[in-house]
């Protein structure tokens, strides 16, 4: 894929105040850890997060999320009744029916001349998101559109910890609700519009071009679902992790083919943030300089649809990327798909 005017006008994030550091965890689980004689610290030490963040109790998708919109529209030079699309692109919802964005719609504060829908695809809903406005833009249906993800990670994490030391498990049978632990929360949000619409010398991060694979053959590997007013997760991470970096591989030699990029062609590298080891393989497989990456998982851990996009936004903000430089977005979600980006900033 291939775009010829959409641009990125605006990118902010909208991140909690509450932080879980992985040792306060670790206590909450220390009858599970005197139990089972497992080291504290391990947590940390196996994924590289120091903590995360939550939103209150009781926060919503559509709250997260709609502040993120907020912020985006504090940066942006369009007015809210300007977008012409709100896209919804978190793992979380409010509820089934209506959509998430139509709450966010509200709360953010859009006019109503604007299409408002959910695009939802595990941890690769936002950049699905940027995709689609992109092409809307490009076809020239839309001149202007926003796409929002809130993560609550709370629910999840409360679940896990309840789950864990109130079934009898095994070392073996607790696997698989490890990943669940990583998991922080954090919102983002970003306005596309046509490269028309920005001032003369206004900078134009423009997206470029793009490459999928599709291996769901692999979609047993990460499930989760929602149980009563809670989420349920399961992973088999040393399988995901090997499916995922294999599946990474094929779409950057995609990627690489579909764009004339080579490894040494981006300035700054980001990629989905899972943890220490994940990136290290990942980089180590693909054949790419580490010392591009930058990362938030150490102090976000895992923020599903949010993660990539935040971490965007997060290197923008400090620096580490400047206006003129390339970045490849490295997606990749249960399922398993796998989207690359190539952005100039």
């Amino acid at each position: 894929m291939k775009f010829s005017h959409a641009c990125i006008e605006s990118l902010a994030v909208a991140l909690p105040d509450e932080a879980w550091t992985s040792a306060a965890i670790e206590e909450r689980l220390k009858p599970l850890y005197d139990r089972l004689k497992l080291p504290a610290g391990r947590l940390e030490l196996m994924t590289g997060i120091k903590e995360r963040r939550m939103w209150p109790a009781g926060t919503r998708p559509s709250d997260a999320s709609a502040a993120a919109g907020k912020n985006v529209l504090k940066q942006s030079r369009f007015q809210p009744e300007q977008m012409e699309v709100l896209i919804h692109s978190a793992v979380c919802r409010d509820m089934l029916e209506p959509a998430t964005a139509s709450f966010a719609h509200h709360k953010i504060g859009l006019g109503d001349r604007c299409q408002v829908f959910d695009l939802s695809n595990a941890c690769l809903g936002f950049l699905n998101g940027l995709v689609t406005l992109a092409a809307m833009v490009d076809s020239g249906q839309i001149k202007c559109g926003m796409v929002v993800s809130g993560e609550n990670g709370r629910p999840l994490v409360d679940r896990t910890i309840k789950h864990l030391l109130e079934t009898p498990m095994d070392r073996n049978a607790i696997k698989p609700f490890f990943a669940n632990l990583t998991i922080g929360s954090a919102a983002v949000a970003a306005i596309v519009c046509h490269e028309d619409l920005l001032p003369a010398g206004a900078p134009k991060h423009r997206l470029l071009a793009g490459s999928v694979i599709a291996a769901t053959k692999h979609s047993e590997l990460c499930q989760g679902d929602s149980e009563g007013d809670t989420l349920v997760m399961e992973t088999d991470s040393e399988q995901l992790l090997l499916a995922g970096v294999e599946v990474a591989q094929r779409t950057w030699q995609a990627f690489a083919q579909e764009t004339g990029w080579n490894p040494s062609t981006p300035d700054r590298i980001i990629t989905h943030q899972v943890g220490t080891m994940h990136r290290r393989k990942l980089y180590e497989t693909v054949g790419l300089d580490l010392v591009k990456d930058f990362s938030s998982f150490e102090t976000l851990g895992n923020t599903g649809s949010a993660a990539l996009p935040s971490t965007l936004a997060l290197a923008v903000e400090q620096g580490a990327l400047r206006s003129g430089q390339k970045a490849a977005l490295l997606g990749i979600g249960s399922g398993l798909n796998s989207l690359m980006l190539a952005v100039e900033w």
